[in-house]
């Protein structure tokens, strides 16, 4: 299985570089982080709308066989870091081939994107800058590889 993080924006060097190479490092499985950015506009519509646009053409370059689409979403479930350890192992166990994380902007994502994914995920009730965002949800995928071989990083 291989992952895959989408985000709009681009993180500049610093300690969320540093945390997310040292987790990606760490992670069995392969992850890789596509970053876009979309031309700056004037408006939350016409923001969303372009980043969709590059999101949807970053999405149509799948691997072949069955990928999930994980759509961050500030209304989506929450789940526990054990709850997401079990998605991830099914994922895995169903042969899925390629799970996608997309990540939206400051205005998050557009309303049909958010309905085509197969999942809407959130990271709590508080809202996160992009880019600790994108640590936390690396943090998460490394916890729940950890939680599935039984290693004691994870305590209930």
């Amino acid at each position: 299985m291989q992952l895959r993080i989408i985000a709009i924006g681009r993180i500049k060097q610093g300690p969320e570089i540093r945390l997310i190479d040292e987790y990606r490092k760490r992670l069995r499985w392969p992850l890789s982080i596509q970053e876009l950015e979309p031309k700056s506009l004037r408006g939350a519509n016409s923001r969303m709308a372009s980043e969709a646009a590059l999101i949807r053409a970053a999405l149509a370059k799948r691997k072949s066989g069955k990928q999930d689409i994980v759509a961050l979403d500030e209304a989506g479930v929450a789940w526990s870091s054990r709850q997401f350890a079990d998605k991830l192992a099914g994922w895995r166990d169903q042969a899925v081939a390629e799970v996608i994380f997309v990540i939206g902007g400051a205005d998050g994502l557009d309303p049909d994107l958010l309905s085509s994914a197969d999942i809407r995920l959130s990271l709590g009730a508080m809202t996160w800058p992009h880019a600790l965002a994108r640590v936390l949800l690396v943090e998460q995928i490394y916890r729940a590889q950890q939680i599935i071989l039984g290693h004691p990083y994870h305590r209930d």
